[in-house]
């Protein structure tokens, strides 16, 4: 596993470092929104049936408002569980590594999906992980592999009721953009899969296309969140008052802070404390008052995703 000292190089900040992360995360998102844009417009020759499984429309967005746009956080907000733990799954099944490292992969979405709340320390586990396996590879394998992944583990994982409320964005004439620590190819994939403008994500090192297994600046997680977004608002002529943003987690105070139509979605414990005293809007899409009470996804159930880590790490013990 590669070393701490490339992600925190000692000459910058921790805010500075922030700060580049979020300008680099702005630059990677407008640069891809294009293509995205030219995607969606070949789409509306063919609009998609309406999801009859997701809420009414709310009062929220208005309609032509093009000074407003919608930030939507990607882990247990819009996807079920974490992109990154998802990725690293594939990448096992293409034999990117070896075993005990799926078993630590396991082990990981497990906790986040039991917990509710993302642990700083896992997450940087699994970036870290992610890095040192891709380094070496190109961008656009990476890329290809990704969009397999998609398919494999992710688009079974998007919440209908998340779903529902970006495509009120888009149905409002506004742009809609991921904003994850999750690598930026990843986020820029399922964007585009869910019709979304473009991703803000963590940005990878590359050169000549091959990464080299360095980040710039550092993971896209919480106070660099927000650093993207306003750079990304200025870039766009965005009016932030009249943006909404949405998120699970008490890490990305700073971004729902930044707008003016903060929602607390799947919220953890801290962050539905912190959102019923600034009267902020809450929506819960996980089943069950436990969900609701503790932060538990109880449509997977304590014991069904206990039996489903060690059925899946007997398996692979088995193929062994």
């Amino acid at each position: 596993m590669a070393a701490l000292g490339w992600l925190t190089p000692r000459r910058r900040s921790a805010t500075a470092r922030s700060v580049l992360a979020g300008e680099a995360a702005a630059e990677a998102a407008r640069k891809t929104s294009q293509e995205l844009e030219e995607l969606e417009a070949a789409r509306a020759a063919e609009p998609e049936a309406p999801d009859s499984t997701g809420p009414a429309e709310p009062e929220f967005p208005v309609p032509g408002d093009t000074k407003a746009a919608a930030f939507f956080d990607l882990d247990n907000t819009v996807m079920q569980g974490a992109a990154i733990f998802h990725f690293g799954r594939g990448l096992y099944k293409r034999k990117f590594f070896e075993r005990q490292e799926l078993a630590r992969f396991a082990w990981q979405q497990a906790w986040f999906r039991l917990a509710g709340v993302e642990d700083p320390e896992h997450m940087q586990d699994a970036r870290e992980s992610a890095l040192s396996i891709v380094k070496g590879h190109k961008v656009s394998e990476l890329m290809t592999i990704g969009e397999e992944i998609y398919d494999e583990y992710m688009a079974e994982r998007i919440w209908p009721g998340t779903r529902a409320l970006a495509q009120a964005h888009l149905d409002a004439g506004q742009k809609v953009w991921l904003v994850t620590a999750a690598p930026v190819e990843t986020a820029t994939i399922i964007a585009r899969r869910l019709g979304l403008t473009g991703a803000l994500g963590t940005v990878a090192e590359s050169h000549d296309g091959v990464y080299t297994g360095r980040l710039v600046g550092e993971p896209l997680h919480g106070p660099a969140k927000a650093e993207a977004v306003r750079a990304l608002a200025a870039a766009e002529g965005l009016d932030l008052t009249r943006c909404a943003a949405y998120s699970d987690s008490h890490n990305d105070i700073p971004m729902l802070s930044l707008v003016g139509h903060p929602y607390a979605i799947n919220p953890d414990a801290k962050l539905r404390k912190y959102a019923r005293e600034r009267d902020w809007r809450l929506r819960d899409y996980r089943t069950g008052r436990k969900a609701a009470k503790v932060g538990i996804p109880a449509a997977a159930g304590v014991g069904a995703l206990a039996g489903g880590t060690a059925a899946a790490l007997a398996l692979h013990r088995r193929r062994r």
